[in-house]
């Protein structure tokens, strides 16, 4: 007998049934019942005084809880109430305490929601399978439910945090004790995303009994490096590391270790782990931004042996891709809270955790913090990567297979055109890249980073492995150096460890450049990095985020000596922009290529093996076409033949039109009932891959796809059509910092005393500029006063002499620069000393000499001024360049009644 031949009821227990006995539950009639044939038994048609509920859940030979079953395709949320009800209604001779039946579910064959009723302001919640009765045996047994012991957590020690992580932890508890079950904290790369994790999951499992912590890392490579933080990481007042508390595990193939209470994993190795899919390192090593984002059928089922409660919290990292599609499933699986932490949330990312974001630390605040350094745009343009360029016919080209790297020669029988676009995909343009190079070696110690002599640490962002390739062998030529100097890494580095390589590139002199094409893009810290060179471009505005948060973080200048010795401190970084990266328009779409975890040879065999989801068709859709775009004319017509008349777009159409509505539409009118549109549906996949059924076919097309020859353009020459700053960043600053002086002159005394308003006080005190400091940081203005004078610079560099001193002093320089109190911008320090020796002067004149050891004094007066704006007579006693002098008294000795007198002049001449 067929399901459709039951009562919909029926069909539901009956699914709710095989749900139950795959979480442990003994499924038994009133007739049968024997409690204690296992720990877990569900009762069938169990009555209470309103009537019988569907199910009554025994524990241990105790009453808990019960389970009211619905028709599938029934909205649930009204029948808990009933359920409730039932609850209320159980036989008391069956009740020994007060809160023992509790657990309320209310499912149909495809939906379950369910609620504890010990829980503060108990509400229900989707949950993906019942829980198994070990758990509610044990939630059973706790004097408060988890949601119960988040409202009691106790204060949490502080030491060694910053204020974005303090924010973060409190801000996501107090989430979770409201039973939001999705977080979101945005904070910006390097302000120490993981810490905050580490920290968050020790309360949780310290405070709140959390039992297993699940961490989702976008890569591979950032699982280790995640382990690692975990396994370091000290929380405060325990003495102890974490790894001495808790066992910390790196999800494997061997699946999930029952005694860890923090496990770390890429999405896909737990979708692995979950569905019993092999998954090989390359797929996990990939970059979430190189995959998949699109909706996908429900993927995921119950797995026994890792219940919904295997974890009660899912902190999901950079939680772009983990909130798309199959990856979407994992999260939802789990009976879990679910915290996203991102550096640049989207419009998606904040629809998923129901725009609940409880922190943000955006760049702009961490640069203005001291967490981050921030950029300037270095943009080179040139004639070919501008716009392309044309090989005359009977040129002699070489041309490579990108499999073997095997090269023949070609002879152009036409010319051979190419557009920006194409550089670095079907045809390579040494000369191109070889001119970008250059333009940076020459630019280096002159405008980038003067009077600098060692090359600063650089990564270089590259289309594809070849690409890579060929940059790397051409950064040791122009620049004249070996294989140490320019390393490429990438998954397929030969005969080296990636994850040595990116150690050596950390913390060693060697390499001085690196190139990769996204192994180094996300997550990973190298803070020596001064430099992101994009030979790239990049569509994906989050990718281009956190590719540039590469640069971003910052270093303790003695560190930074230790792999690049001339380098003073790191201010900032410089992004150098060959390809217009910084220029284009940025997306957040969904792109037609829908699987890119999968190979092309892997796809084209499970379609060949009847797998029929659109994902796979628009995936193959997309790949064949792209091929069709790379190939030459032997390949296509070898394709026609083996297809019998059909070529790669031909092909291509027929997967897309299987899955298109519209072309659907065509075949079964739109109101025909669901089960002829479903086997319209089928018809149209089977006969769109039967022609992926000839072998021969298959082969072919894997082999096309594995050899895709690219043309070497060896004849084109290329040269610079502008190199230079980018003005557009620079010109924000200067408007946004010129907005805030206007906005803010009436309010902050120190802006009253530059503009010389009326009713200002006398003289700038360190107060006042200090407060102006903090106004400038504070949203909406963001700014920092060397980011300030480095704008400027930019603008006007016959007008900015001499570098700011990160001194209160600079921003009175930059007020004054701005309001035109002063034609040129320079260091307080500078001016001070040519009015210092005038005033010398005019003293003398005046017959007013002053001994060798009165003139150190006023020396040390002036240094002083140039740095802190004022001077008092306390400030004699508690500096140390007047301590060591004999502070306060030695002055006084010195120069009598008129010190008071004195640095009120010296302030008004020097500084005023």
């Amino acid at each position: 007998m067929n399901d459709f031949a039951f009562h919909p009821e029926d069909k539901a227990r009956s699914l709710i049934d095989r749900r139950l006995v795959a979480s442990g539950w003994l499924i038994q009639s009133k007739a049968e019942m024997n409690l204690g044939a296992g720990l877990g038994v569900a009762l069938r048609e169990f009555q209470t005084s309103s009537g019988p509920v569907d199910y009554g859940l025994f524990v241990g030979r105790k009453l808990c809880g019960v389970i009211e079953a619905k028709p599938e395709g029934t909205t649930l949320s009204g029948y808990s109430e009933q359920a409730a009800r039932y609850i209320a209604d159980v036989p008391k001779h069956l009740v020994r305490e007060e809160g023992q039946v509790r657990f309320e579910y209310v499912a149909s064959g495809a939906e379950t929601l369910f609620r504890d009723h010990a829980d503060p302001d108990p509400v229900s919640r989707r949950v993906f399978a019942f829980h198994r009765p070990e758990t509610l045996e044990r939630e059973l047994r706790e004097p408060l439910t988890l949601r119960g012991r988040l409202r009691v957590m106790p204060p949490f020690i502080t030491d060694g945090l910053r204020a974005c992580q303090i924010d973060a932890v409190s801000a996501l508890e107090g989430s979770m004790a409201q039973n939001r079950p999705r977080a979101l904290v945005q904070m910006a790369t390097g302000a120490g995303k993981t810490f905050t994790a580490c920290t968050l999951s020790y309360r949780l499992l310290a405070h709140a009994g959390f039992k297993r912590i699940l961490f989702l890392a976008d890569r591979a490579n950032l699982v280790r490096q995640t382990r690692d933080e975990y396994l370091a990481y000290r929380p405060p007042g325990t003495g102890r590391s974490f790894s001495e508390i808790y066992n910390v595990q790196k999800l494997g193939a061997a699946g999930l270790d029952k005694d860890a209470q923090i496990v770390i994993a890429t999405i896909q190795r737990v979708y692995s782990v979950l569905t019993g899919k092999e998954l090989s390192e390359e797929e996990e090593e990939a970059s979430s931004f190189e995959l998949s984002r699109a909706d996908t059928e429900r993927l995921v089922s119950y797995n026994p042996s890792i219940p919904i409660e295997s974890f009660d919290l899912v902190i999901t990292d950079e939680c772009h891709r983990s909130i798309y599609g199959t990856w979407r499933q994992v999260l939802e699986y789990f009976d879990a809270f679910t915290v996203g932490l991102t550096a640049t949330p989207s419009l998606h990312t904040l629809g998923f955790f129901g725009k609940n974001l409880v922190a943000q630390y955006p760049y702009e605040r961490s640069v203005v913090d001291g967490v981050n350094v921030g950029f300037e745009v270095f943009r080179i343009r040139t004639e070919i990567g501008e716009r392309g360029a044309t090989v005359k016919a009977g040129y002699d080209l070489p041309v490579r297979d990108k499999r073997t790297r095997a090269e023949r020669y070609e002879t152009l029988e036409a010319d051979f055109s190419y557009a920006p676009d194409q550089i670095d995909r079907s045809v390579l343009v040494p000369n191109q890249i070889r001119t970008v190079l250059e333009t940076y070696r020459d630019s280096l110690f002159t405008e980038l980073f003067p009077g600098r002599s060692e090359v600063p640490k650089t990564l270089i962002f590259a289309k594809d492995d070849h690409h890579a390739e060929e940059i790397t062998t051409l950064v040791r030529e122009v620049f004249g150096k070996g294989n140490d100097f320019a390393k490429k890494i990438t998954y397929k580095t030969d005969g080296a460890d990636p994850e040595s390589l990116i150690r050596s590139f950390r913390n060693d002199y060697n390499p001085r450049i690196a190139v990769t094409v996204d192994m180094i893009a996300t997550g990973t810290d190298v803070k020596p990095l001064e430099v992101l060179i994009f030979m790239r471009d990049v569509r994906s505005e989050l990718y281009f985020e956190q590719m540039k948060g590469r640069g971003a973080r910052t270093i303790s200048a003695e560190k930074l000596r230790e792999v690049t010795p001339d380098a003073e401190a790191k201010t900032r970084f410089v992004l150098i922009d060959a390809v217009g990266v910084s220029e284009s328009l940025k997306t957040v779409s969904q792109p037609l290529e829908r699987d890119r975890v999968i190979s092309f040879d892997r796809l084209i065999d499970d379609i060949a093996a009847g797998r029929r989801d659109d994902d796979a068709f628009a995936t193959l859709a997309a790949r064949l076409a792209a091929l069709d775009r790379r190939i030459g004319d032997k390949d296509r017509a070898a394709i026609v033949k083996a297809s019998g008349g059909v070529d790669l777009s031909g092909l291509a159409s027929r997967l897309l039109d299987a899955v298109d509505p519209d072309a659907l539409a065509k075949r079964v009118p739109k109101d025909a009932p669901e089960p002829e549109q479903k086997k319209a549906r089928e018809a149209a996949k089977d006969a769109a891959a039967t022609i992926f059924d000839d072998p021969t076919l298959r082969r072919l097309l894997k082999d096309v796809k594995a050899s895709a020859d690219i043309r070497i353009d060896t004849i084109s020459t290329d040269a610079v059509v502008s190199s230079g700053w980018d003005e557009k960043k620079a010109t924000d600053t200067v408007e946004r910092f010129k907005r805030f002086l206007e906005e803010r002159r009436d309010e902050l005394a120190a802006l009253q005393i530059l503009y010389r308003l009326p009713y200002a006080q006398r003289r700038l005190t360190y107060e006042a500029v200090d407060d102006l400091k903090e106004a400038l940081k504070r949203p909406p203005w963001l700014l920092e006063p060397v980011d300030i004078w480095r704008a400027y610079k930019r603008l006007a560099s016959d007008k900015v002499r001499g570098n700011p001193a990160g001194t209160l002093a600079d921003i009175v320089m930059l007020v004054r620069y701005a309001i035109a109190s002063s034609e040129s911008l320079e260091p307080l320090p500078s001016v001070i000393a040519g009015r210092f020796n005038l005033w010398l002067g005019r003293e003398e004149k005046a017959g007013r000499s002053y001994s060798e050891e009165q003139r150190a004094w006023l020396r040390a007066i002036r240094d002083h001024l140039g740095v802190n704006i004022e001077i008092r007579p306390e400030d004699m006693m508690d500096a140390p360049e007047f301590a060591g002098r004999g502070g306060i008294v030695r002055a006084r000795a010195l120069f009598g009644a008129r010190l008071p007198a004195l640095l009120d002049e010296l302030s008004d001449v020097l500084v005023a």
